[in-house]
């Protein structure tokens, strides 16, 4: 099977299942407008166009995590742009009754797939959410580029089962990455995943910032006090802080680390430099003589791929880093891709010019697999690898 596009089917009057990517910020118990939202909207217009009848299933945060949440909130914000009705079910009576009474052109969002254990587990003998769901479609369609890193029944499951092809946001994701050259690449890598980072750690340059700055940092002996243990927790591999810390330290011969940080002090930002950094605080974002090396760096480079913020960005007093290293980058000659949906919604908050960046992707995690050379299990399960 080659990967097939929207374009290359007939959709009129039949039962199309939706993989979208919501996954949005959260504050309080509220979540934030996000790009991804956006985005998705432009293909369920695309296939109400072709008058589909569309399900679509998404997810919201991860379980035993504040931001796992219902999928109410995204189909009020969808409704901004696309009108969709919300089924608070997946598997039950309630949600077949509503697929079963769909027509052309209608669009339904099922419940948070995440809230059905089977997602996790694609393999299963009788996984619930193939043997229920499967036999109602026609085609299945993966729109969630940004997820296809995970080997979760949604990914890889249902295109195992049915006719299957790519969304127009997947569609643009992974033609941008084609055009991507990443030998002398630039990399600027933050974000709040460190451990994910090390797998692009295989010579080309690195400004490390964010959680993985800080990390870097300790695997050549600094002591950053406090963070030190905050570091720690938020390691994926927790048992295995130590040994990633020593895998880290031999990786490190062309990874700039930062010179100074910025700290809430009595709700106020203030930056100390490294070698005063004071043992009783968090770290928020980086600090103004990092920035200044890092936009020398910047617009030194022949490409440039920026992954994650630079600090706690959804902080406006902690956002100037990321903010800061994003407009550099905008202003560069180079090829520059974004990645991550922190970044795309800060170049949207704070109205940065969207148009100068040459890619701008909402994928963090798969973006990273891809550029490392692994193969993602959504892309090989819908034909890509063929």
């Amino acid at each position: 099977m080659v990967m097939k596009f929207i374009k290359d089917f007939n959709f009129e009057n039949k039962l199309v299942l939706l993989r979208a990517d919501l996954n949005s910020d959260v504050k309080g118990e509220n979540i934030i407008l996000s790009q991804r939202i956006i985005e998705a909207s432009k293909t369920i217009n695309e296939l109400k166009k072709k008058k589909a009848r569309v399900v679509i299933i998404a997810h919201q945060g991860n379980p035993k995590k504040d931001d796992f949440l219902s999928l109410r909130q995204h189909a009020k914000f969808l409704n901004k742009f696309t009108k969709v009705k919300f089924i608070e079910d997946i598997i039950g009576k309630k949600a077949i009754n509503e697929i079963n009474k769909l027509r052309s052109g209608d669009v339904i969002l099922l419940e948070n797939i995440r809230f059905i254990n089977d997602e996790f587990f694609p393999e299963k003998k009788d996984n619930k959410l193939l043997k229920i769901l499967a036999p109602l479609f026609d085609f299945y369609i993966n729109d969630a580029f940004s997820v296809s890193h995970r080997n979760q029944t949604s990914i890889v499951g249902f295109p195992r089962i049915l006719p299957s092809c790519a969304g127009l946001l997947f569609e643009k994701e992974i033609k941008a990455l084609e055009k991507i050259s990443m030998k002398n690449c630039l990399y600027i890598l933050g974000g709040a995943k460190p451990e994910s980072n090390i797998k692009l750690l295989k010579g080309n340059k690195v400004l490390s910032c964010g959680l993985f700055g800080q990390m870097c940092l300790v695997a050549n002996g600094k002591n950053l006090g406090y963070q030190n243990k905050f570091l720690e927790k938020a390691t994926l591999n927790k048992g295995n802080y130590q040994d990633f810390l020593l895998k880290l330290k031999k990786k490190l011969k062309n990874v700039l680390t930062p010179m100074d940080f910025a700290v809430n002090f009595n709700g106020k930002r203030k930056e100390f430099l490294l070698s005063e950094f004071p043992n009783d605080y968090e770290i928020e974002d980086i600090g103004e003589e990092t920035i200044k090396k890092y936009v020398y760096e910047i617009k030194k480079a022949k490409a440039i791929y920026m992954k994650g913020p630079a600090g706690f960005s959804q902080d406006e007093k902690f956002s100037k880093g990321t903010v800061e290293l994003l407009k550099a980058i905008s202003k560069s000659k180079a090829f520059t891709l974004v990645g991550g949906g922190h970044l795309s919604d800060t170049i949207e908050k704070y109205k940065l010019p969207i148009k100068k960046f040459s890619h701008v992707s909402l994928s963090g995690g798969a973006l990273l697999n891809y550029i490392a050379g692994e193969k993602l299990p959504g892309l090989e399960a819908i034909g890509y690898y063929k």
